[in-house]
């Protein structure tokens, strides 16, 4: 499948079983880069090296709730959007479509790669009757916020991602289509 969006280049594709470990390192990557700015705590690195491991993103994509699209160029895998079935939104409007991830390798940001992903999520919201995919970020993540927003996405609510006894707010945004 190939974007709609200006950047015809952009190839997409659904995710494979071979995928898990360059799905694991591109993930580490970019939530290494977006959340910690600050130094890598053991409590990071514990989540880190805990949760987005090749064996967890196997267990994803052997999961018939989880649906992974992937952004392929020459190399390997740019980005990847992660659509998650039957996730209703703690707070707020939304259907129970949760866009669980968006994370695209910070050298290709800006090259229309999330924007692609995002369009084909809303499609796949369509195509399986819940149009208004939510999902949930960092609160002080303001670049990601004015992104989904240009996208068509509106606050909805907050929320907190937990870890250990730390929370850290999170933004609730959901899909609010254009009146036609």
């Amino acid at each position: 499948m190939v974007a709609d969006s200006a950047a015809a280049k952009i190839s997409l594709r659904p995710a494979c079983q071979s995928d898990a470990a360059s799905l694991a390192a591109l993930s580490i990557e970019v939530w290494l880069g977006t959340y910690l700015h600050h130094g890598i705590s053991k409590r990071f690195a514990d989540y880190v090296f805990e949760t987005l491991t090749p064996d967890r993103f196997t267990q994803h994509l052997q999961t018939s709730s989880e649906i992974f699209i992937l952004s392929q160029n020459q190399e390997g895998i740019d980005g990847f959007l992660r659509l998650s079935r039957g996730a209703e939104p703690p707070t707020g409007p939304g259907s129970a479509l949760e866009i669980a991830t968006l994370y695209v390798q910070p050298r290709h940001q800006g090259r229309g790669i999330g924007q692609a992903l995002l369009q084909a999520a809303v499609q796949r919201g369509q195509d399986l009757d819940a149009p208004r995919p939510w999902l949930a970020t960092n609160a002080q993540n303001t670049k990601a916020i004015g992104f989904y927003q240009r996208m068509g996405f509106a606050i909805t609510g907050e929320t907190s991602f937990c870890l250990g006894t730390e929370s850290y707010p999170n933004t609730l945004l959901t899909y609010c289509p254009a009146p036609v």
